[in-house]
């Protein structure tokens, strides 16, 4: 049986999708994907295929020795049987039917625009007015802290226009993009190239090499890409193809996997291979499903998965996502009942224009919604958070609000916001070392004041005061509510996104020590909330890529001056408080 052959049984349709909803087809059978234990010989092979009355089966992939994936060609009116006949057996883990989806799907062609970038700043790409998702998910807020380096996204799709080999071009927005080694699970090459057009599409959402003067931007420039082609130059794929390349991804360095992809049918084999790579450390983001229904396709609605709806421009709901139970967040992924302008466009191909590098074309789908997320889980992986867990929480925590209050089945916790969730990252990566310099500093202090100051007395306090000003409960992160895990001179980030020049000063701990200087026993804590701030001013001074609303610049010279300053001027604070202590 030729792999050509094999991507067509129980294949999981492209999720971009034209102006109706999805007229699924019926279940075919047309083959068999067969999941043995690891452990297993040739001789058991050999038993298998007895079983199945003399049928031949053979590695998915060159990649599935080790996991033991193989298919069979079985006709649909054997289906039954030959599922019955591994059923009990103890060499195999499951023995499943395949099942042909399709949908719809829509693209619209965009000029390619002139070089001359059409706006001044960062980034100068010409088209990125045109981008109306990424102020929608503060893209420009996020970059001001990370760009994506240093963190591997696999993309798990028709491919990608990454290369010029043979026919097949590099698309020329890619030019500046970094790639790692994928395969091609369809063909059975080291040459994961794009015939459709699809994957290329959601990598450049991810990754379109950006400020570079030409086309568009991605969300996470800095990142590396892992092309992997599952999906045919049709938009389908086999089963056994997609699992086989989720297990390759977590085997070989991606910290976080974009599928675009859905079908209607669980299966063991994938599900198994979400959890695989979920607990390898990897975010498995995922489309909902563009059947405008409440239902999430899968593999978006297995555990381990971080499904993703879709909204428009106007921040509702898009009228082909699916939704339900499953949705962890939405994210904007186009709008065609509004105008051309509502899609999602970036640099791709058509599938006959393969070698065209420089078509811009607008797709809308959960597709297209499903790559901002990846690429806003890349930029909080960059930004210090890695656990796939904490990347997970930190997204649905920073998401703006959509619908109902919390969470609900059409938006989950609500609207990506990689801006919010980028600095709340950097505030938790940040947080051992805020934790350490506020101790650190009380420490000092008591030790310089020893003489005149009870230390019994003032260490309590003070270094429960130097814990919630300086760096907060941050290893607490998810146990506790976010008010006692997040530094106070972060509190205006978490509630506003952004610092405020009055918040990230020394004003508020004055005004506390203001009101409270009166009462003797809590002294000991507007000291330490002095230090802890001042501790906390000085490491992002010092170190970290901090941006204060209406301090000129972005995270520049004069936002490390501004809070060096303060963090003086805290310092200053906590010794006329010890004074005061002192009579």
């Amino acid at each position: 049986m030729s792999k050509r052959s094999r991507t067509l049984p129980l294949t999981l349709a492209l999720l971009t999708l034209g102006a109706a909803a999805p007229a699924w087809s019926a279940p075919a059978t047309d083959g068999l994907v067969i999941d043995l234990a690891d452990d297993t010989t040739d001789a058991d092979e050999a038993a298998i295929e007895a079983k199945l009355g003399g049928l031949d089966i053979k590695l998915n992939s060159i990649h599935s020795a080790d996991e033991r994936f193989f298919v069979a060609d079985v006709p649909p009116e054997r289906m039954a049987e030959a599922i019955q006949a591994l059923a009990g057996d103890p060499r195999v883990e499951s023995a499943e039917p395949n099942y042909l989806f399709s949908i719809p799907e829509a693209e619209t062609e965009v000029s390619p625009p002139e070089v001359t970038p059409s706006h001044p700043g960062f980034p100068n790409d010409p088209m990125f007015e045109q981008q109306w998702s990424f102020p929608m998910v503060g893209a420009k807020d996020a970059w001001k802290v990370a760009d994506g380096k240093g963190v591997v996204v696999a993309v798990i799709d028709t491919g990608v226009a990454y290369e010029d080999y043979g026919r097949f071009k590099r698309v020329e927005d890619l030019a500046g993009t970094e790639f790692v080694k994928g395969y091609d699970f369809v063909n059975d090459t080291d040459h994961p190239n794009d015939d459709h057009g699809h994957g290329t599409h959601v990598a450049g959402t991810i990754a379109q090499t950006t400020n570079n003067g030409i086309g568009v931007a991605g969300l996470a420039p800095g990142a590396k890409i892992m092309p992997l082609k599952v999906l045919s130059a049709a938009g389908s794929g086999s089963v056994a193809d997609i699992a086989d390349a989720i297990r390759f991804a977590a085997d070989e360095g991606a910290n976080v996997i974009n599928m675009s992809l859905g079908g209607g049918m669980r299966t063991l084999i994938m599900e198994r291979a979400v959890a695989y790579a979920h607990n390898k450390g990897v975010v498995v983001v995922c489309a909902a499903g563009n059947g405008g229904r409440k239902k999430v396709e899968y593999p978006a609605a297995y555990k381990g998965a971080f499904a993703v709806s879709s909204v428009g421009p106007t921040r509702k709901l898009a009228y082909y996502s699916s939704y339900g139970k499953q949705v962890a967040i939405s994210a904007p992924g186009g709008d065609r009942q509004l105008g051309e302008a509502a899609t999602i466009i970036q640099n791709t191909i058509e599938p006959r224009r393969i070698d065209a590098t420089n078509l811009y074309l607008g797709f809308q789908g959960t597709s297209m919604a499903t790559p901002h997320v990846a690429g806003a889980a890349a930029l909080v992986m960059s930004a210090g958070v890695t656990n796939p867990d904490d990347v997970e929480r930190i997204l649905k925590d920073t998401a703006s609000e959509a619908g109902p209050k919390g969470w609900d089945e059409r938006f989950g916790y609500g609207i990506l916001n990689a801006g919010a969730a980028v600095k709340q990252a950097a505030a938790e990566a940040n947080g051992g070392w805020h934790l350490g310099a506020s101790l650190l500093a009380v420490l000092a202090f008591a030790w310089r004041n020893r003489r005149r100051l009870a230390l019994a007395k003032l260490l309590p306090g003070a270094l429960a005061g130097a814990v919630v000003g300086g760096s907060g409960l941050f290893f607490l992160a998810g146990l506790l509510p976010a008010v006692f895990t997040t530094a106070m001179p972060n509190w205006d980030l978490a509630a506003f996104g952004v610092h405020t020049a009055l918040w990230a000063s020394a004003l508020p701990v004055f005004g506390l020590s203001v009101v409270l200087l009166g009462a003797r026993r809590l002294r000991p804590l507007l000291v330490g909330l002095a230090l802890g701030w001042a501790a906390h001013f000085v490491v992002a001074g010092l170190f970290g890529v901090t941006d204060v609303a209406f301090v000129p610049g972005v995270a520049s010279a004069l936002d490390q001056a501004w809070l060096l300053v303060n963090g003086a001027a805290l310092a200053l604070l906590a010794t006329l408080v010890a004074r005061v202590m002192a009579r």
